[in-house]
């Protein structure tokens, strides 16, 4: 909690010390939008070097779902996800490992940017979830179908 210390006189001249609570100073939403407009821009260009520029074998389909910047633009979150299970690890690890890489040609392709945030590697498995969630609302309804409810079953 913040506070400022209030002096007033009031018409008797007697002092008084009152304690006001403020709100603490928060970022401007020019900033978090610029935070979030370059990590779009790190998002497109990430997917880009992924896609084109990586040729280690061990990279399968991989698709950069997200970045989110911290507000000193120091640190980036890359959310990655993996379409094929079998090769998640694989392609985590030798995503690790070309970090320096993906983060130098970032640089070489932000230079409007004084320094480039520091890439951390998620694996995003939303993907999987939702298409869990997909299957379970498909089976849900197959068997509503071939189990219709009868009006006596819904008082």
């Amino acid at each position: 909690m913040i506070a400022d210390l209030r002096l007033t006189i009031d018409a008797g001249q007697r002092w008084r010390i009152s304690i006001v609570n403020r709100k603490p100073n928060r970022v401007p939403d020019a900033m978090s939008k610029r935070t979030q407009q370059i990590g779009e821009e790190i998002q497109h260009i990430l997917s880009e070097i992924i896609q084109y520029e990586l040729k280690d074998p061990r990279v399968g389909f991989a698709t950069v779902v997200g970045v989110d910047v911290s507000a000193d633009l120091q640190h980036a979150k890359v959310r990655i996800s993996v379409l094929d299970a079998a090769e998640r690890t694989e392609t985590m690890a030798a995503l690790e490992r070309a970090k320096g890489f993906m983060r130098h040609q970032l640089a070489q392709q932000m230079r409007h940017m004084r320094s480039v945030p520091e890439l951390h590697l998620v694996l995003d498995t939303s993907l999987d979830y939702s298409m869990h969630i997909d299957e379970v609302l498909r089976q849900v309804e197959l068997e509503r179908r071939n189990n219709p409810p009868h009006p006596s079953d819904e008082d």
